[in-house]
Order: structure tokens, then sequence, then C-alpha cells
């Protein structure tokens, strides 16, 4: 027989046999680190790590203390420099010039602490004594003007990254120091600071959802009457910390979910400040005290809570939306004078996210998507239910792409492009299936413009971590220009896509690490375990007769030092036992790979595990002859 021509349809279906995605597609099956660009596969571009310092520490790279849930980027007029702010479960830094600056927010200040410090010998454990400090365990504190105790160096006691605490009562509390101590004494100093960072008096540090507890909790008629839900048969959970990070020019407004707004100005002597509540803010009245998201409205320039606690009340209204006044984000009163204002969402139980789009902020609920649109006074806004039965599960899980708005929802994803829709998805059940719901909070979507993609990372069942905190480590991307869907694993908690002041996109794992992407061939200088499947094509569409396939001629585009690897998997029924040839190696050089493989389905997988590997596949042909009918 001639050569076959072999030529796959884009992207990944793992919702059918095998069998059945090689036959009415043909389709590639499974993949890992590989997109498709013009409707074919390729091994997706590098990424290297990038190293950044806390400011009083320029000789050890830092990490950020907790798992990353935000970011956000861009470069300030007033003095041209370049920064990222990131948002932790339970701190926010300001990264600039590859230094970092602590911007959490102080809950309170002891001032000139008198020897409050306590030292046991060859012991990192100090003890704090602080009257009323008022804190909680978890909650971290940052020394200043402390002394060498106890052989403990005052740099090691004033670092800029702080401690977290363990109270031991209303009046003490004890921190793991950086070295032990080489003496036991009571000193530090009768001039001490000691600045405790908002924790859990605002709801943070909590890194997961934590199962709710008590009477009333789960569905009605569980369990025992009377009897409470506990932690291992309750599946009611509640919400992990998130935070909104907005950009007001060049200034910073953040809030972490059910807490206090913030705001970090730019000008106002930079990352020497820490962010201070916008309700302190000169002018400030109405500001709501907690709120679930914010975003800003574009042209028009109103600071949007959803999901916060209406005017002059304290308990949060899920599923309310107010807004300032133009171009004044403090400013929450309605008065006859300005454009404040609020509305209340009728479907779904709360307001999980919002986003600018072209014309109006897409605002999303549990249930619902909504569109806010500006139309001046004296309404200012105009508030339309686009769709049901779409709810969003992630505040982080939608993207805005030009206008159009993609989201992960309970159980499929979708678009919004003047009409929402369910995006059709080949993938589908098997992300969903592999997702660990209690934690899809945390599945991040990341925007890739240059090569038209929308990724989400997220939680998997597969995940190292097991269940107790785990962070999102595989992905499943839609490129939206070939309507085509690749999975993988690839551990990051955060992205921030190509622009401004960055040539790459760069994203967050959680471990803190910062890399740049689609830089270079590897991981970080290891090597990457690229590969991509066929689904299982006869050669004879009839499916009556086997073959015998002696020659494959591929058809790449790769870099002089990249080794792909190709295997031929056969079979001669669909659940029938499978016969592997190869690896063979391809290189620019190979014209063809000889070989004897037989069967009636025929399914091919390319491979690379090296670093300087760089390849694209177009379609291959196939030598095959008959060779009988069993």
């Amino acid at each position: 027989m001639p050569l076959q021509l072999i030529k796959f349809k884009p992207g990944i279906v793992k919702d059918l046999t095998e069998y059945a995605a090689g036959k009415n597609g043909p389709f590639y099956t499974d993949g890992n680190l590989v997109r498709f660009r013009n409707g074919y596969p390729t091994k997706i571009g590098g990424w290297l790590e990038e190293f950044y310092y806390f400011n009083d520490d320029i000789a050890n790279p830092a990490t950020v203390t907790g798992k990353i849930k935000d970011i956000v980027a861009w470069r300030a007029p007033s003095d041209g420099a370049d920064r990222i702010a990131i948002a932790t479960h339970n701190h926010i830094y300001i990264l600039k010039d590859n230094l970092f600056y602590d911007i959490t927010p102080l809950r309170a200040v002891s001032s000139n602490l008198s020897n409050p410090l306590v030292t046991t010998n060859g012991n990192a454990l100090v003890t704090v004594t602080d009257s009323d400090h008022g804190g909680s365990n978890g909650d971290f504190v940052v020394f200043n003007s402390a002394a060498t105790t106890g052989g403990i160096l005052a740099a090691t006691l004033n670092r800029l990254a702080g401690y977290q605490i363990t109270v031991v009562d209303a009046n003490s509390y004890t921190f793991i120091a950086g070295s032990a101590a080489t003496s036991a004494v009571t000193g530090g100093g009768t001039t001490i600071d000691a600045s405790y960072l908002i924790g859990n008096a605002e709801d943070l540090n909590a890194q997961s959802a934590d199962p709710a507890l008590g009477w009333g909790v789960g569905s009605w008629g569980e369990g025992t009457y009377g009897t409470p839900r506990d932690g291992t048969s309750n599946t009611v959970a509640l919400e992990a910390t998130q935070w909104s990070l907005v950009l007001w020019g060049e200034d910073l407004i953040a809030n972490n979910r059910g807490g206090q707004l913030y705001y970090w100005d730019t000008s106002d002597s930079g990352e020497a400040t820490r962010s201070a509540l916008i309700s302190a803010e000169t002018g400030a009245t109405g500001v709501p005290t907690k709120v679930r998201c914010s975003t800003i409205s574009f042209p028009d320039r109103h600071f949007i809570a959803g999901g916060c606690t209406p005017l002059g009340d304290t308990v949060i209204d899920p599923m309310l939306v107010r807004f300032s006044t133009q171009e004044d984000f403090a400013v929450f009163t309605p008065t006859s004078a300005n454009t404040a204002g609020d509305q209340r969402l009728e479907v779904g139980s709360k307001i999980i996210t919002m986003l600018p789009t072209k014309d109006e902020t897409f605002i999303q609920t549990d249930e619902a998507a909504y569109g806010m649109s500006f139309i001046g006074p004296p309404f200012t806004f105009s508030f339309r239910l686009l769709a049901v039965n779409c709810g969003a599960v992630a505040i982080h899980g939608s993207a805005n792409v030009d206008g159009d708005v993609y989201w992960i929802g309970k159980s499929n994803f979708f678009v919004y492009d003047g009409a929402v829709k369910e995006l059709p998805c080949s993938v589908q059940y098997y992300v969903f299936d592999r997702l660990q719901s209690t934690f899809i909070d945390k599945t991040y979507a990341a925007h890739n413009k240059k090569f038209n993609e929308i990724s989400w990372f997220y939680v998997s069942t597969d995940n190292s971590s097991g269940t107790e905190n785990p962070e999102p480590d595989s992905y499943v991307t839609y490129n939206y220009a070939d309507g085509a869907w690749s999975i993988g694993t690839l551990p990051r908690n955060v992205w921030h896509d190509a622009g401004g002041f960055r040539n790459v996109p760069f994203a967050f794992d959680n471990n803190g690490k910062l890399y740049n992407h689609e830089t270079g061939t590897s991981d970080n200088g290891s090597a990457m375990s690229a590969f991509i499947e066929t689904g299982e094509i006869e050669i004879d569409q009839s499916g009556n007769s086997m073959f015998m396939i002696d020659k494959i001629i591929p058809d790449t585009t790769m870099t002089t030092n990249t080794n792909l690897f190709v295997q031929l998997k056969t079979r001669k029924y669909p659940q029938g036992a499978e016969t592997i040839k190869g690896d063979f190696t391809v290189t620019t050089s190979t014209e063809k790979i000889s070989t004897r493989a037989k069967g009636r389905q025929l399914a091919v997988k390319f491979s690379s595990t090296g670093t300087t590997d760089d390849w694209s596949l177009g379609d291959f042909r196939v030598n095959a002859r008959v060779d009988g009918m069993r």
C-alpha cells in the first residue's frame, strides 16, 4: 500500500475511549507540557527562576510568608519604578527592583516595651511579655529596636519578615527565633516596638477552607438529631483566605475576602509605609467594613465592592454591590452631589468575583452572571441579569480576554462574549473528576495572550500534599483560536501575562518561587517531561484487516540539540493487549523510522525529556501492508 497520511485534529480528548478518539477525530488523547499552535502540537516554552531578596538581607534569596493568592504588576508614573504586589494568605508584599517589602497592614503597635524578651540557653524559643497584646495563635509580630539578647543578634530579632506567635496568655506569647540563644536572660532593651500584623482579627491565616462544625451544618436530616457535625463527616467548608488586588492609578487597593479595604499609596514614602484602612483616609465616608471582592469600573472609575456590609451596618450582605462616587474610592455615602450608591443582586447566595470588561463590569455570583453598566446620574449604574446556572466557583477562576470572560464553573467551563455560553470541553470529565472540589476555590485562571491560551491551575486528586492545605499542581488549557484543549501538571498558584515592563509571562509556584515563563527550553535548568499521544487509529477503516507497519516518516520542526522519542502502540482489539515498539529517536536528520509493528489499531506517542529540546509536530505518514484477518 502507498504511504498513508495521518492527520490529527487539534486538542486532547479525554472524555472518549482511546479507540473512539482515534476513530472519530482522530484526536490526541493525552499530553503534558504541550500546547497547540495553528492546529499542531508543540512543546511549551521553559521557565527560569528569578531571585528576589528582602531589603534587610540582600545576600540571601527570599521566599514569601504564606501561600500566594493574587498578584498585580504595574509601572508607576510618579517614579518610573516597576512593582509587583503579592498577596499571600497572611501577608501583602511589594516587589521592587528584586527587593521585597512587607506592606501588610498593622493591627496594633506596642511602643517602648522595656526588656520584654526572655531567652533560654540553647533554645530558639523566645517569650515576650506585652500586656493585653490582643494577638492569637498564628499572628505575626515585627520587632524594632530590639538589642542582642541572650546571644540572639539584634538583626535576627528585628528582621523585617517578623515572627509567627504562639499565645501563652493575654499578656505573653512565644516565637521561634532564627537562632538559638547562648544564655538565659531577660532583656532586649528598654525601647522595643512590637508591630502586630492583621491576622486572625481579619480572618487571615486560613490557607485552605476549613470544615464548618457544630449544629445546623450540613444537609437536612444528615446524622443523628441534636448531634453536631464533626470534621470527618462534614463536607461543608468555610472559605479560605483570598485577596482582591486592584490598581487605582499607580496606587494599590487590597481586600481579603470578607475583610476590610486597604490602600497603599505609591508616592507616600513608598515601600517604607504599610497599607492602611481606606476608612481612615481623609474624607472617607460610608466605607464598607467587610467586602468579599472588589474591582474598579472603566472608564468611569468607580470603586466597586461586591458582597459587603450595607451603609451603617456591620453584617455582611453577600449579594450586595456598593460603589463609591466617581474618582474617589473612599466616599461611599450617597448624596445628591455624588454618584455613590448600591444594588442588591437576586440570583445566587453570594458574589464570587467581579471583572471589568470593555463596556461593563462583569459580576459573577455562585449561580448567575450580571452586567453592570455605567449610565450616569441619577442611577449611576444599570444592572442586568445575563444568565443563570453559570455560577463561578473561584475568586480568581475567571479571566478577561479583550472583553470576553472565560471561567470555571462547578462542573464545566463558560465564556461570555456578549452572551453567556457553556464552553465545549473535550477534557471536561477528566478535569472535574481529578479536581479536588474542597479546594476548587484555589483555581487560578491565567491568560497567555501570545499563544491565545487560557489556563486554569487547580488542585488535583493526585496532589502530593494530600488533602490538607494542598496547592494547585495541575492545569487545563483552552486555546481560544484553535478551540483546542490541553492538559498537564505544573504547580503554579498565580500567573501574570506578559505586558508593560514584563516581556514574558511570570508566575509563582506554591513555594513562593518566581518564574519567568516562555523562557528557554527547560524547567529552570532541569529536564521537562513533555509528551503528546494520539488516539488509536485504524489503517483499514473497516477495522477488519491486520496491518504490518514497517515505516514511519516524521514531520517535525526542531532545534539541532533536540531528541524526540517516538513509541508505536498497536492492538488487535480496543480492549486487547498493547504492544509497544520503541523508543525511536528522531533528530533533525531523521528521514524515516523503520520498524515492524502489527495490529488493527495504531497509536503514537511523541516525547522529550531533555533540557534543550524544542519541537513541533506536523503530519506524519506510515507505510503499512495488509497482514491478514487475524
